[in-house]
């Protein structure tokens, strides 16, 4: 059987169903990427899967994880310089972590080129906000492909490869979330042929590489100058696509996923209106969108998140002095939300009704129950909340951070009542111990992202002596986005190496109240949060446990496993629930008499769970019959 790696390494041409993210790891073969580098978020981490599906001696470029995303596009960085073509890839917030060196790349001569790929995420589908971020790119002067479908995101991919080594400048290239995910037929072209590796080619007469304030403005300006040849390469390489219905009345103007979406509602409309697809949305084709303009009495602006383009296109019809009618975001609802084919059929309806034999019909009710976010059966974050919750007081404030523990905050636990963004906890729960007599301040942060952005809270915390307690949820991955490793977990993408302890980074910083304990050993983990809450100044409590969905996915890999799973004894449960309303593991299940069982579909048999039972009615765990679990 052809394995995914297999694929990626076909010498070509060939044809295969795959995903966004994985069309754009062939692409970056086909062009002969060197280097390329990332932190894991949702909806790109398929990339760095497909890349690992590439035998690590098959391999023609070098990838690794960095530490957050700021380092992630350095790195990448220093590559392009050196002469090799580089990709960085990252979620939409994490351009937000990287912006103090992503805003300089368009001022710099990147002699490898140098693509960025942004998984901007539309919906939120797995993000604290639905933030655009074509509006950094514009700030910064970088031109910004972004392709509608599987397709798309291989053949930009290139083009982007193409213009960032020709102008030597950075290009984005923005992908969204269903454009990602989709599946789709694509067509790939050869690989290269093997060819030795470029020698390093840094030369510091290639730049300037120092923006200092008498450089700043020839450096600009060149930037200008690659915007305007970024705009007659988009032409050129036909980006730009016109689907001409030969009808001169309406016109819609769109771009990636809307596109897709658009092309789904009007597949069956009689007259459906010319459509005119941008494929380069930063600059525009001024001269395209001017004879599409001058050919159409009225031309709809259908385009996801904010109205970058709207206001561009309005503005270029002003200067124009043309008649068209422009119809643009026209509700609060044309701003939130991924543009589906079900809202651009209310958009377009609202515009032009008559496009449609009747109205769209509101969207079927689910009859589902709603399925609230939990964390996993034996996540050891559970019980560290259950034991946690019994050492604070009710008016002492907790701090959440980014990651599996985020989901503290959900009832039954409701651990943190603030959350801002990677690494923000300590900072936060810094400023509220101000001024702050009689409430204890509790702040959360993830292994992970204590390396990603958490250590400067920390260094702050103890260079202004804020009297907080942090609680370090130690599970050894990146677990949220799926088990990429961090520095503390013994491997990097590629290799196994040192790992980088916790406790002794913190002992080096100074920290000297450190309380450690795995957090199935629950009475323990209340005492020491006790302890810490009555230290003074800043104290850490390292509440420890691996990550229990990716050690059980381990064991089941192994011969001869069939699992373990708890049971009730229904004589000596008194149904006082602690393991349902407390606890709130999802294998427990309560039918309406109150009996309380457990779905031995989800029961992983950790056993985290009997310690809260007051009566001592869960028993286990038992071996499971491997014959029944294959």
């Amino acid at each position: 059987m052809k394995t995914v790696g297999d694929m990626l390494l076909s010498p070509g041409p060939f044809e295969e169903i795959v995903i966004g993210n994985t069309a754009l790891v062939r692409g970056m073969l086909e062009t002969g990427a060197r280097v390329a580098t990332s932190y894991p978020g949702s909806p790109i981490p398929e990339i760095a899967m497909a890349i690992k599906a590439i035998p690590k001696e098959k391999r023609p470029f070098y990838f690794e994880f960095s530490t957050n995303e700021k380092v992630a596009t350095e790195v990448a960085y220093g590559a392009a310089v050196n002469g090799h073509l580089a990709t960085v890839f990252f979620k939409s917030v994490g351009l937000n972590v990287a912006a103090d060196t992503f805003v300089q790349l368009p001022l710099m001569n990147i002699i490898g080129g140098m693509v960025v790929v942004l998984g901007d995420d539309p919906g939120a589908n797995s993000s604290q906000n639905e933030q655009d971020n074509r509006h950094l790119a514009r700030m910064c002067y970088m031109p910004v492909l972004e392709p509608a479908d599987p397709a798309e995101v291989y053949h930009y991919y290139i083009k982007a490869a193409q213009l960032s080594r020709n102008r030597k400048m950075p290009v984005l290239l923005r992908l969204t979330t269903h454009v990602c995910h989709a599946k789709q037929k694509v067509t790939f072209g050869r690989l290269p042929k093997a060819a030795p590796h470029p020698p390093a080619q840094f030369d510091a007469q290639n730049g300037c590489y120092i923006p200092l304030t008498s450089d700043i403005f020839p450096l600009k300006r060149n930037a200008f100058e690659n915007l305007d040849h970024a705009a007659t390469f988009a032409q050129k390489e036909n980006v730009t696509q016109t689907i001409n219905h030969q009808n001169s009345a309406r016109g819609i103007i769109t771009a990636g996923l809307p596109f897709a979406s658009v092309m789904d509602v009007l597949a069956d409309t009689p007259a459906p209106p010319d459509i005119l697809k941008l494929g380069m949305v930063y600059p525009l084709p001024k001269k395209t969108l001017i004879n599409f303009l001058e050919s159409h009495r009225e031309v709809r602006l259908i385009e996801e998140l904010d109205d970058l383009f709207e206001k561009e296109i309005k503005a270029l019809a002003f200067d124009e002095g043309l008649a068209v009618k422009l119809v643009g975001k026209q509700n609060h609802a044309e701003w939130m939300g991924e543009y589906t084919p079900e809202k651009v059929r209310a958009v377009l309806y609202g515009t032009w009704p008559d496009l449609f034999d009747k109205e769209p019909a509101e969207a079927p009710v689910s009859q589902a129950p709603p399925r609230p976010a939990q964390m996993c059966p034996g996540c050891g974050h559970r019980s560290a909340f259950f034991a946690i919750k019994k050492a604070l007081a009710e008016r002492d404030i907790t701090v959440a951070d980014i990651g599996c523990h985020t989901l503290g905050y959900m009832p039954p636990y409701e651990m943190g009542q603030l959350m801002m963004c990677m690494g923000a906890s300590t900072g936060i729960a810094s400023g509220l111990s101000l001024y702050n007599t009689d409430r204890k301040v509790v702040a959360f942060l993830g292994d992970s992202t204590f390396f990603h952005a958490g250590l400067p809270g920390i260094i702050n915390a103890l260079f202004n002596n804020h009297p907080i307690t942090l609680i370090l949820m130690e599970n050894g991955t990146t677990a949220m986005t799926g088990h990429q490793d961090h520095a503390a977990s013994g491997r990097n993408f590629n290799d196994a190496v040192d790992k980088i302890p916790i406790r002794q980074v913190l002992k080096g910083l100074g920290v000297q109240q450190i309380y450690e304990v795995d957090t199935y050993q629950q009475a323990r983990l209340t005492e020491l949060v006790e302890k810490a809450l009555a230290d003074k100044g800043f104290s850490v409590v390292i509440a420890r446990h691996p990550c229990m969905l990716k050690l059980m996915r381990q064991q089941r890999r192994k011969k001869g496993w069939g699992g373990r799973q708890v049971a009730i004894d229904q004589e000596v449960c008194e149904r006082i629930h602690t393991c349902i309303e407390a606890f709130a593991c999802p294998s427990f299940q309560r039918d309406d008499k109150g009996r309380i069982t457990v779905n031995t579909d989800l029961c992983i048999g950790d056993g985290s769970c009997r310690q809260v039972c007051p009566t001592g009615a869960i028993e286990g765990p038992r071996k499971v019959n491997p014959e029944l679990h294959r």
